[in-house]
């Protein structure tokens, strides 16, 4: 395992704010504090070349982990282990191994072109000059980013310098890489662009990467494994797999027919009609696809038809609303 996380909880003081005059200055020099429990007691483990999404609302406690992860953050409760290393005791010599991407925190000089900050990163990094030199030309080769490596990075687009981002933060060749919201604000064919890189980067380089992201694209197109947080709390651990199948008990039938649908079963519910075609949602926990399919067989003449499980974003809503 390149990572264990076993019973990790981290609880935060945040002042109460008096209200009123009397309660303000009363509260200045009587201050009263709440406890807010960030992360509650959680454990799991990842193994060497998984790419983990680990996913939760606002609030839930992501970042908080993230940080206790790398050394930030000191936890009051529990054990970290990164490659076999206490993030808190040995967060330099851990920092060698592991990369990062964390929201609008940029790694790259502004006003400086990414050659420039790659060398200056490779340097920080104690790598030689050849060192350097045939890391960024492998990152340039696999990221595409030849054409704007010495423009500064102020004239990139968003997709130009998350992708000079993401080289940055490989350019020591870590075992472990953290991606906090790589594809935010970006196109669909960037946000795709991107995604294939990440994912040729961990079969190339067999780097472990851990990503936190509220697109459930990035989920379902690049990771096997989702961690759930909720509250501080686990609260799923599995694959996507199992999490689109397994979780909600629900299946979404379009069909095209040659007259309008006429279909009354208990677990089938229309959720859109237009003329003669219609969206169907069957609940598994009431009736059964077979049922549902031999009604709509004997009763109508069937043009077109196809059966998906529920939106991925549906799914992870549902569990973040504790229906699940």
């Amino acid at each position: 395992m390149v990572l264990e996380v076993d019973g990790l909880s981290k609880t935060f003081k945040s002042r109460v704010k008096g209200s009123g005059f009397k309660g303000s200055l009363k509260n200045m020099f009587s201050p009263e504090y709440r406890s807010i429990e960030a992360v509650n007691d959680i454990s799991f483990s990842v193994e060497e070349g998984e790419i983990t999404a680990f996913i939760g609302p606002n609030g839930a406690g992501k970042s908080t982990t993230i940080k206790l992860i790398t050394g930030i953050l000191y936890p009051d409760e529990g054990r970290v282990s990164v490659l076999n290393m206490d993030p808190h005791k040995d967060r330099k010599k851990l920092a060698y191994r592991i990369g990062a991407v964390f929201g609008q925190k940029s790694q790259l000089w502004y006003h400086l072109p990414p050659s420039d900050s790659f060398d200056l990163l490779g340097s920080i990094y104690n790598l030689s000059a050849p060192e350097i030199k045939k890391r960024v030309a492998y990152l340039t080769q696999v990221f595409e980013i030849g054409p704007f490596l010495n423009q500064a990075v102020r004239k990139l687009s968003l997709g130009q310098r998350i992708r000079c981002e993401i080289a940055a933060s490989l350019i020591h060749s870590p075992e472990i890489l953290f991606l906090d919201e790589p594809t935010i604000g970006l196109d669909v064919v960037v946000k795709q662009r991107i995604r294939e890189l990440i994912t040729r980067i961990n079969q190339d380089s067999k780097v472990t990467v851990f990503l936190t992201s509220h697109d459930t694209c990035d989920i379902e197109k690049i990771c096997r494994r989702v961690i759930v947080i909720n509250k501080g709390q686990m609260v799923w651990d599995g694959s996507v797999k199992q999490m689109k199948y397994s979780l909600l008990n629900k299946r979404i039938i379009n069909v095209r027919l040659e007259e309008p649908v006429a279909l009354n079963m208990k677990g089938v519910e229309l959720l859109k009609e237009k003329g003669c075609s219609a969206k169907l949602e069957v609940d598994l926990t009431v009736t059964s696809m077979k049922k549902v399919m031999s009604a709509l067989v004997t009763r109508h003449n069937i043009s077109d038809i196809s059966i998906s499980t529920m939106p991925m974003d549906e799914v992870i809503s549902s569990i973040y609303e504790g229906g699940v």
